[in-house]
């Protein structure tokens, strides 16, 4: 039988391997859900701007988790948004079918606005 021990300040649990304790690490289940963009973009932002959250988040386990939920979220922010903008400007399936190019204008202000306020509520702060 193998002898262990608790550390009461860290709560990490040692195990006697020969002649040394050595803690009983334990890898936290894994996140399977994907890091899309707005996750990459989190990523890149804490580790330039916000380096001690991003490392705490790293050494726990969490920044995976952290990331996806991130991602998440803000990919469903940005569906809601182009939909109430579209609705908002009259970009309906009509005029696409009428003037495509005009179309795709409204359309791409309509993205760069909601990833604009993605970006200022979820991704940097």
């Amino acid at each position: 039988m193998k002898s262990t021990f608790t550390d009461n300040r860290t709560g990490i649990r040692y195990e006697l391997q020969g002649d040394y304790y050595l803690p009983c690490l334990k890898l936290s289940e894994s996140d399977d859900r994907p890091i899309g963009i707005w996750g990459q973009r989190r990523r890149r932002y804490l580790k330039e701007h916000h380096r001690i959250l991003y490392y705490n988040l790293l050494t726990k386990g969490k920044l995976h988790t952290h990331l996806a939920d991130v991602n998440e979220e803000a990919e469903e922010m940005f569906t809601r948004l182009v939909k109430q903008l579209r609705k908002k400007y009259n970009v309906t399936e009509q005029l696409k079918s009428e003037n495509q190019l005009l179309w795709v204008q409204k359309m791409n202000d309509i993205c760069n606005c909601a990833i604009e306020v993605v970006n200022r509520r979820l991704i940097y702060v």
